[in-house]
């Protein structure tokens, strides 16, 4: 089964409610109910404010559920010692494509040169949402975060910011993996981050008819994304009975041992 059926089926499998935003519902044993809400870390003015019907849902839950409640603010970065320059590190290749793209994203070399690879990646993976006109202050977890706080609903966390950084810490050759995946990948993650804009903007007919490009090779989605979906599952299982809205980041919803097919399989 192609992933286009596979989204199709487990969205049909899964809810019967069709919402205008990216989610499913999920009944567990012992009377605990989840709406689990694809969300994008990073999202563009028209997606704010949240749709009314998801803050009801928010106001209606006993706790919200999110990777990190990163609502806080300050960097979770530790003072890593620096590394040899980036050229040192990099193929011949590589290093033309990251001075291409940091002379286009007005990224000073001093900024990045001696920092581990998996945090240069992110930067110039925020970078690039930038130009796409993403905002972190629109992105659907930290809304959903500032709501709750408004709403009196707890919060609580799947893993925190500081074990996310830790398991990037923990990436062969200081992430280097994820660095080479960013510049291979680099337009088509674009168009990824569009396509996951379009599910929060356009109709849930034409969400489930996208196909996701896998943007990761093999080594880094196990430990990225299908090791934390499998965390999540056994964190989810052990919740008390309850209504909880759970935003995770929405490609952990999608593809290989996402986290819906692993709750819907226990």
């Amino acid at each position: 089964m192609g992933l286009l059926q596979r989204i199709s089926t487990l969205f049909s499998r899964l809810t019967k409610t069709t919402y205008p935003w990216p989610a499913l519902d999920i009944t567990l044993a012992g009377n605990r109910s989840l709406h689990l809400v694809g969300s994008i870390h990073m999202g563009t003015r028209d997606m704010a404010p949240l749709p009314d019907k998801l803050i009801d849902k928010l106001r209606n839950a006993d706790a919200l559920i999110v990777e990190a409640d990163i609502s806080e603010g300050g960097s979770p970065f530790p003072n890593n010692p620096d590394e040899i320059p980036l050229e040192q590190r990099l193929s011949a290749e590589n290093w033309a494509k990251v001075v291409s793209l940091i002379q286009e994203l007005g990224i000073p070399l001093s900024q990045i040169d001696n920092q581990p690879a998996w945090q240069i990646a992110l930067v110039l993976q925020a970078h690039q949402a930038q130009r796409l006109g993403l905002r972190a202050d629109y992105g659907i977890d930290f809304q959903l975060l500032e709501a709750a706080k408004t709403l009196a609903v707890p919060i609580i966390e799947l893993e925190g910011a500081e074990h996310q950084v830790e398991i990037l810490t923990r990436l062969p050759d200081g992430g280097m993996p994820l660095l080479t995946d960013t510049l291979t990948h680099w337009h088509t993650n674009a168009r990824l981050l569009q396509t996951m804009i379009s599910w929060w903007l356009d109709s849930p007919l034409k969400r489930e008819k996208e196909l996701l490009p896998n943007t990761f090779g093999d080594e880094l989605y196990d430990v990225l994304m299908y090791q934390r979906n499998r965390q999540w599952l056994h964190f989810l299982q052990q919740l008390p009975a309850g209504r909880y809205v759970v935003a995770v980041g929405a490609l952990h919803l999608y593809g290989k041992g996402n986290i819906s097919e692993l709750l819907k399989n226990k």
